[in-house]
Formats: C-alpha cells, structure tokens, sequence
C-alpha cells in the first residue's frame, strides 16, 4: 500500500521521554529512548499540560517531532506526559494466537466449513513448499490407480502353430481411462512411468493331446514374465493365468503371447469363452498403475 506523506504508525503506543519547561518556550522535541519521534497528526496524541489535558490542534500543534504549544511556557509550567497513540483506526497485526475461527469470513480459509464429499480434481490444498505457502490441486495428490485398462476376446482365435509363442489379439475394449490400449498392445503415456499391476488370462484348446500351455508378458517385444501350465496327461483344455508389478516407463508396451504344445504338431485355439457359459470372459488382458 502506497501512502501520501508520513507512513501511519500502526498501533505503535509510546510515552515520550520527560521535558524539561524551558521559560519563555513554546516548541519543544519529542523523544523516545532519546530517539526524536514523529506522531501522526496532532489528534494521535495525549499531552497533558500542568494536569490538564491539551486540545489538539488549539492547544498546541505538531510538525515532525517538534509539539508547540499555543504559547510560551514559563519555569513553573509542567509537561506531565506526551502520549503516541499511532494509527488508532488500524488494529496492526494480531498478537500471536489470538485470532480464533469466530473472527474470520466463511469465505476466507477457516475450516468453519467440512466437505462433505471427495474433493474434486480442481479443488485445492495448502502446502508448505520449502517455508512458503502454495496452492495445489486435488488430482496432484489423489493417488488414483491410472491408467487402468481391460480389454477381453470375444472370438476364438485358430490356428496357433504347435510350440510355438503366439502373440494373442484383442477384440473388446472394457475400459481404457488413457486411450493407451491400441493394436492389441498396452503403451504406457507420458509422464505416467512406475509400478503397473499386469494380469492376463488365456484359456488354450486342443482336442485331447495339450502337454502345456505358457502366458508370456512381453514388454517392447521381448518376453519378460511367463507362466507354464503342464499335465501329466493330455488334455483338451488349459490355461496358464499370470499376475505381476512391473516397473514401467513412458513408451514402454506390454503384449500378452501364447503357446499351446500339443506333442502332436497340431494347431491350437486360443478360445475367448468357456463354451458352456458363453457370457463368461476367461481369456482377459487388464492392468493399472499402482499408486
């Protein structure tokens, strides 16, 4: 704040230093700890002249430092006392802790108020940033578990060379909160790199000769987890299912692969429902981020 003239002394109250009546005088210096001092304005101050009380502007007056009183004083005159009041209007600053939630606005930052729901992504927290205060937006700190994304077959997928990985291929998106799931692969966004939660499911057929089955997770085209079904004996059916926390970065892919070995040389399918309940998803790829 800019002021005209003299800056207002904000609830500064002083006591003057004693004077000496000098016979004959009318001006005389203000002081406090022998430091010259500068009211206001006249109407800042007590000054009280032989126990009477002064009015100010008649009087006496003030410039700078300097009271003039409206004549001469003699030897027998006594300045009993000179109070500053400083800026009488302006309440200063608050003392340390003594300002409760009964003198702050609903509309300022008081916690008067409780919200009553999650915050939302644009609503805001204070922080201290290294001593100084900052704003900062909900979704900053809300720690969701995104991306996330599922995406499930809803057709057989044939003809799967015999010992052979696979790569499995998509048809239904179930959700994909990035739009990061394309071209039957995950992509991890930008700025989203850390710890992903990685689980597929591929169910294998082949008419009674399957020896085992294995789901790979591949990550930028190389195979990085895997997990092997075997059977003592044959079977016509069977799945591997894998769970794993990768560390991932931007850029980064995952790809689910797929390997039937029949024993026979035969072709496999990759079946995208159990046959008997055709509703039941249980060749599924799905994965979040961790928060």
């Amino acid at each position: 704040m800019a002021y005209i003239g003299k800056q207002p002394v904000v609830g500064n109250f002083q006591v003057c230093d004693a004077i000496s009546v000098v016979n004959g005088q009318a001006a005389y210096t203000m002081q406090v700890g022998s430091a010259n001092v500068e009211p206001e304005n006249a109407n800042h101050m007590l000054v009280s002249l032989n126990g009477v009380l002064q009015k100010p502007g008649s009087s006496f007056t003030i410039s700078g430092s300097t009271i003039t009183f409206a004549s001469n004083l003699v030897t027998n005159d006594v300045i009993d006392f000179i109070i500053l009041l400083g800026d009488t209007l302006n309440v200063g600053t608050p003392s340390d802790d003594s300002v409760g939630a009964a003198q702050v606005k609903n509309d300022l930052i008081s916690g008067l108020t409780a919200l009553t729901s999650a915050p939302a992504d644009t609503d805001e927290f204070l922080i201290s940033d290294a001593g100084t205060l900052k704003r900062i937006d909900a979704s900053l700190i809300s720690g969701s578990n995104t991306p996330a994304f599922a995406v499930k077959k809803n057709a057989n997928q044939t003809g799967l060379s015999d010992n052979t990985a696979t790569k499995v291929t998509w048809q239904t998106e179930i959700f994909d909160t990035d739009s990061a799931f394309a071209s039957d692969k995950f992509t991890v966004p930008s700025g989203e790199g850390g710890k992903y939660f990685i689980n597929a499911n591929v169910f294998g057929d082949k008419s009674s000769d399957i020896n085992y089955v294995i789901t790979y997770i591949y990550k930028n085209g190389s195979a990085v987890f895997a997990n092997r079904m075997n059977f003592a004996s044959n079977e016509d059916q069977l799945t591997a299912p894998i769970s794993v926390i990768m560390d991932l970065s931007a850029s980064d892919y995952l790809e689910v692969y797929f390997n039937i070995n029949t024993g026979s040389g035969n072709t496999g399918t990759i079946t995208a429902n159990d046959g008997a309940q055709t509703d039941a998803v249980i060749t599924i790829f799905q994965g979040f981020k961790l928060i």
